[in-house]
């Protein structure tokens, strides 16, 4: 499953990404694509990993943000309450 995204398109959702990476993962490892398409297989690859990292982060930072509102610190604290 390839989706390919232009500038113009919206940027695939971070459980799409996963999707494609796995696809790539698996089409890489069976090491049946030639040169030139594995390279393209990866240069892709490095960016969806590189937009999925970004998309954790940013939801981490609005779950810091969100707990800060609740006046909790850290993860930990929230799971601390519910044992």
């Amino acid at each position: 499953m390839e989706i390919a995204v232009t500038e113009t398109d919206k940027s695939p959702s971070f459980e799409e990404s996963l999707t494609e990476l796995e696809a790539i993962v698996t089409q890489m490892e069976n090491g049946d694509l030639p040169l030139n398409e594995a390279l393209e297989k990866f240069e892709r690859g490095i960016k969806l990993s590189r937009a999925s990292q970004q998309a954790l982060e940013q939801a981490e930072q609005k779950v810091k943000i969100l707990l800060s509102e609740q006046g909790q610190d850290t993860l930990s604290e929230l799971s601390d309450e519910n044992e």
